[in-house]
């Protein structure tokens, strides 16, 4: 851009701006051409930034602008100097003028006509904002930083300030930004193509506007309005428009957190994680949704009281259906403005990590919905998505799945990940659905799916992304983590890639859940028919770094509460439970709860309403909220439950095989740490003088029984305690007799005399 020292003052020193002075409405070399003219008009220009603004044409300085209801147009630059009054060259608004001017700089208008005058800024006398670099990366797909580049963001430009609006539509005829501030007409603001990706610096605009693209496919047909792929903000449902948002910096205070969170090997910490449904957790009084704020005041500290690690959000990007609880989302960067702005949210991140607790967000790279404003068919072609529908169409969820080995696609997604934890101080991902999106027949009969180029049935170009992101997020973000939900065995999911793994830091260990919720749903009496559901975890427990989960998956659709999957009466219900949630917590791996059965809700989960609080005004119900605290704190306190969660050093079976009883008894350990013990009698029959072989002689703490009546159990035990006597010529050096109460597991801690 030109300095914009000597600009012309009017010939005839008449008032600046009045008239025709400075600008020459006669001769034919520079004037534009009528059918240029009437494809700016009727939207059909294919490249208006060649066209509008401030041009070198036959040697003159030529402006031209379409300002739609103006009658009259005086153009001025950036220091006010008057360039004089531009003529009217078609009725719909169409302007321009030779002006004499010393070279290219921001333009603003006076439009006037009979209603009154306003101030225009010219979009098309600002330069590009992406620069070479930008090009270089985004063409290789190699851009880590698209999130600070595309979107809406608000700035100062070239002396002016305004919002820089780039989307990726390589295919179309033209795109523009629209919006209620220029009456959603396309033809106003269209945008520069620069490789693909379109662009315009729009002066004024800011935090707030409301704004979507209108696009013209390749065959010319103009597409329902698009919702900005990269929008950090967006309107409340059932409104789809995106919002430019705050530019203001989050001011953190959570840098203690980051720093102590860099040093954790995660596989050696405790990791209890509350999974959450942000919108039914609580609500307010009349029905309504409790904001990201009020979360931050009630949701924090409850989580952090009933000592879980973490946080895990259902998917928190923006989605237009309730019902899909987040896991269809049409705007991959943008915090559902259910519970406010973005800026809210990055509130609640804070206040979970000053009260000690990590966030996790659900993160759905699997497929999206096929809504008309999101990305389906984005620029008129399958853009983000396969066109062939046995690759590009999901047919469990009737959702599109993303094109993984479209560089832009993969580096869409892989930036998406890093917007996260980079914007928002998350400290892990929990990847929705990698099993469809590893397996190219996942769901798909014979003829229904197209092989990989080596003819199997993995997506190769999945694997890649998968590895892609998680090597990023490691490498960028320390002591950040990456889960991954994938139900087959899919060896080393959580692998390093060096080895051949896909990266993920853990995995949820789905046949867990699946062979333990049926054993626990058997009349005790058929159990002892069905004791290797307990016991064949263990044969694969360390082939990953498991998460164990009991997932909103598993309370919902038919499936009723964890409650109600326990056989018996409401005594035994509750007992079963009690007995199972400790078994899992001293079981090897991270654990995870779904929210309400901390205190057994009664029902099945619903999205449309809150939980069922006033159950804990029951002993029952209020003794499982404090059992899940206790498992919590012992989980949290004793090292040789956590430290090994992830190495089979530190399990070793005690008792496996005992079927008539339906008993389980193994040891936790650590190094330089006093075992635990851990023993679940799964029958109603009491059993006393049960013995068990134990590794040392001595006094054992009785740290966790599920039967005690501060969990509103029958409160029958061991008096605090057993001792362990030394034995000669068996297998273990010492043993115990211990009683074992109805339906309820025991933690036993060594107590170092």
């Amino acid at each position: 851009m030109l300095p914009i020292s000597g600009a012309c003052r009017p010939r005839d020193g008449r008032d600046r701006g009045r008239g025709n002075e400075g600008v020459s409405v006669s001769g034919t070399g520079w004037q534009a051409d009528k059918r240029e003219i009437d494809a700016i008009v009727a939207g059909r220009h294919r490249d208006a930034f060649a066209f509008l603004g401030l041009h070198q044409v036959a040697g003159h300085w030529v402006l031209r602008a379409f300002v739609p209801h103006a009658e009259t147009l005086d153009a001025f630059g950036l220091d006010g100097t008057a360039l004089g009054r531009m003529t009217l060259r078609h009725p719909a608004g169409f302007f321009e003028a030779r002006v004499e001017i010393a070279g290219r700089q921001p333009i603003r208008y006076r439009a006037g006509n009979a209603g009154g005058e306003w101030d225009v800024f010219d979009p098309y006398s600002f330069g590009p904002v992406l620069g070479p670099m930008d090009d270089y990366y985004i063409g290789e797909g190699s851009h880590l930083r698209l999130f600070d580049k595309l979107g809406a963001h608000e700035m100062e430009f070239e002396g002016i300030h305004g919002t820089h609006f780039a989307v990726w539509a390589p295919n179309a005829q033209r795109v523009s930004v629209v919006g209620p501030w220029n009456d959603w007409d396309g033809r106003r603001h269209p945008m520069r193509n620069r490789n693909g990706i379109w662009e315009v610096f729009i002066p004024v605009l800011g935090t707030g506007t409301i704004y979507k693209y209108e696009i013209v496919a390749p065959d010319g047909v103009v597409l329902p309005l698009k919702a900005d792929p990269f929008a950090r903000q967006a309107e409340m449902r059932p409104a789809t428009a995106s919002i430019v948002p705050d530019p203001t910096p989050f001011a953190w205070t959570d840098q203690r957190y980051m720093e102590e969170r860099a040093g954790h090997d995660w596989r050696r910490t405790p990791m209890s994680i509350y999974e959450v449904h942000l919108g039914s957790w609580r609500r307010r009084p009349d029905g309504s949704f409790m904001s990201y704020d009020q979360l931050a005041e009630q949701l924090v500290p409850y989580a952090a009281d009933m000592g879980y690690t973490h946080l895990e959000f259902l998917p928190v990007s923006e989605h237009p259906f309730d019902p899909s609880w987040g896991y269809q989302p049409t705007g991959l960067y943008a915090p559902t403005a259910r519970f406010g702005d973005p800026a809210g949210f990055a509130r609640l991140v804070d206040a979970a990590h000053e009260a000690g607790l990590g966030v996790i967000l659900d993160w759905v790279p699997a497929h999206f919905p096929t809504d008309e404003f999101g990305l389906s068919h984005f620029d008129g072609t399958a853009l983000y998505e396969h066109e062939d529908p046995r690759q590009g169409f999901h047919p469990d969820w009737n959702t599109s799945i993303y094109n993984f080995g479209r560089k832009e696609v993969s580096a869409y997604l892989t930036n998406n990940a890093l917007y996260w934890f980079d914007k928002f101080h998350i400290d892990g991902l929990r990847v929705d659905a990698v099993a469809s999106m590893l397996y190219l027949d996942y769901s798909r009969q014979p003829g229904e799916w197209v092989p990989n180029k080596h003819g199997g049935n993995q997506n190769l170009e999945a694997v890649a992304f998968l590895q892609r992101v998680n090597a990023e997020v490691y490498r960028q973000f320390p002591g950040a983590f990456m889960i991954a939900e994938e139900s087959t065995s899919w060896p080393g999911v959580s692998a390093p890639i060096y080895a051949g793994g896909l990266g993920f830091g853990f995995k949820w260990n789905m046949g867990f859940m699946n062979d333990t919720l049926r054993f626990m749903s058997r009349n005790p009496i058929h159990r002892r028919f069905h004791h290797n559901d307990m016991t064949f975890g263990m044969m694969y427990a360390f082939s990953e770094n498991f998460v164990l989960p009991l997932s909103h998956d598993e309370v919902v659709h038919g499936k009723g509460s964890l409650l109600n999957k326990m056989p018996g009466d409401d005594w035994q219900q509750f007992a079963n439970l009690r007995a199972y949630l400790a078994y899992m917590w001293g079981y090897p791996g991270k654990k995870l709860l779904f929210m309400g059965q901390e205190f057994a809700q009664r029902e099945e989960w619903s999205e449309s309403k809150a939980l069922d609080w006033w159950l804990l005004d029951s002993p029952s119900h209020e003794g499982m909220r404090r059992l899940v605290a206790d498992l919590n704190a012992a989980y949290r306190s004793l090292p040789a439950l956590h430290e090994r969660d992830c190495e089979p050093e530190g399990f070793e079976w005690v008792i496996a095989n005992d079927h008539a009883n339906s008993v389980l008894a193994w040891l936790r350990k650590a190094p330089g740490a006093d075992p635990v013990l851990v023993i679940a009698n799964f029958t109603p029959m009491p059993r006393s003088g049960y013995k068990v072989p134990m590794p040392r002689a001595g006094r054992w703490l009785e740290r966790i029984n599920t039967d005690a009546g501060w969990y509103a159990g029958g409160n029958t035990g061991n008096q605090g305690g057993v001792e362990a006597y030394a034995v000669e010529g068996r297998h273990w050096p010492a043993e115990a007799e211990i009683y074992l109460p109805p339906l309820a597991t025991l933690f036993l801690k060594f107590e170092p005399a």
